[in-house]
């Protein structure tokens, strides 16, 4: 049982992997792909921005209209919309078709990632589900962090279409992975609608969600800009800022090990004491942030908290409505999409109105405004008991 658990788990994570990989994979090749459509690159962006905007309105509405559908089916249906997606982009020479295609994998996108946290949460015991949940995380991660570098290299030694082709590639063997290894899971207590749109009449869901939003605000807002800090700020050469940027990833990953420790043992101190240690971090950013070595420190060390983040953001949300698991996880995701639109937006102007340096500024004030939301949605709701966890 525990051999079955962990190779479901694991086919969650890589399958996530890829859905983010597509996602996100296309930042490194954005150049590329402007010179293959004849496009600008502020055009080409659109593939980013138009899927980001599906992901958001889809989040909260087709998680719920698949929640009483076999989870198998419902995740071999995805993939295989994300599979003939990719193909699509592969082979079509029309810059609209591109993005359409890319719209809809966007729609699609929040179901798949929001069964693979609800499944992975319900293949362990309740106080286990943290820590499976953030082994799918790792592949949350990975599909941000590592996919952008890896795709950007198979593009530069081969051509666009095979970089793109990593896509379909991994989504593919999920696919067969998933169909061969998963069992059936039926839905045994099917939730109407209703009863799981009634977690938005809670005050603790839309605190959670305010806090969602103010926390993935607090590290996209500053994470957008890294790459131009760390060349204005910081001098550093591209080489150097790409090994750094790696750094950022690979803690990332190790965040989302810490938090599954966290959440498990201690996840209100956890939740509650987030803002203030990420805070520090940004202010000793602030005032090391010319310095190559204390630079990369720093970096390391954001990273982590920023994997522990995003860990904290899904749980907020997941214990807000635990009677509505798809659809908490769908709202988790538009959540999610909504603060990095907000956070990138408000980080942009700090640094048109005060320069680069101060872009940190907008990650702080996002944590500022976070406390009194995880305040409210903690010390307003959660039983007192649990507060010394």
């Amino acid at each position: 049982m525990v051999n079955r658990n962990s190779l479901l788990i694991f086919i969650l994570t890589v399958g996530v992997f890829g859905i983010l990989n597509t996602e996100m994979g296309v930042i490194g090749i954005l150049p590329d792909i402007a010179e293959h459509f004849n496009v600008s690159i502020s055009k080409a962006g659109w593939l980013v921005s138009f899927f980001a905007l599906a992901v958001a309105l889809s989040g909260p509405t087709l998680p719920l209209l698949f929640s009483g559908i076999n989870r198998k089916n419902v995740m071999l249906l995805v993939l295989c919309v994300f599979l003939v997606g990719n193909i699509v982009s592969i082979y079509t020479s029309n810059f609209n078709v591109l993005l359409i295609a890319r719209g809809i994998q966007g729609l699609f996108h929040p179901i798949y990632c929001s069964l693979a946290f609800s499944v992975a949460a319900a293949s362990v015991s309740r106080e286990g589900a943290p820590k499976a949940v953030s082994r799918v995380f790792i592949g949350v991660s990975a599909g941000m962090v590592v996919g952008v570098p890896v795709v950007s290299f198979i593009t530069s030694v081969t051509f666009l279409q095979t970089g793109m082709s990593f896509f379909a590639a991994v989504n593919a063997l999920v696919l067969i992975a998933t169909w061969l290894y998963v069992p059936s899971m039926p839905v045994n207590e099917k939730l109407h609608y209703g009863s799981q749109l009634k977690v938005l009449k809670k005050s603790i869901t839309w605190f959670s969600v305010v806090a969602v939003i103010l926390l993935n605000a607090s590290v996209i807002g500053v994470y957008s800009y890294l790459a131009e800090y760390l060349k204005t700020v910081t001098n550093m050469s591209p080489n150097i800022i790409s090994l750094t940027l790696f750094i950022y990833g690979g803690a990332n990953i190790i965040g989302n090990i810490v938090a599954g420790r966290l959440l498990t043992q201690r996840a209100m101190k956890s939740v509650a004491s987030f803002p203030f240690v990420l805070g520090a971090v940004y202010i000793i950013l602030f005032f090391t942030g010319q310095f190559t070595v204390p630079m990369a420190i720093v970096t390391f060390i954001w990273g982590i908290l920023a994997g522990v983040g995003a860990n904290i953001n899904q749980y907020l949300l997941s214990t807000a409505a635990p009677e509505a698991p798809d659809f908490a996880n769908g709202l988790f995701l538009s959540s999610c999409n909504i603060g990095a639109t907000f956070g990138a937006a408000m980080g942009g102007l700090f640094i048109t109105e005060m320069g680069i340096q101060y872009v940190v500024m907008a990650g702080i004030l996002s944590l500022v405004l976070s406390v009194a939301a995880i305040f409210l949605r903690n010390y307003k709701h959660v039983p007192a008991q649990q507060l010394s966890r």
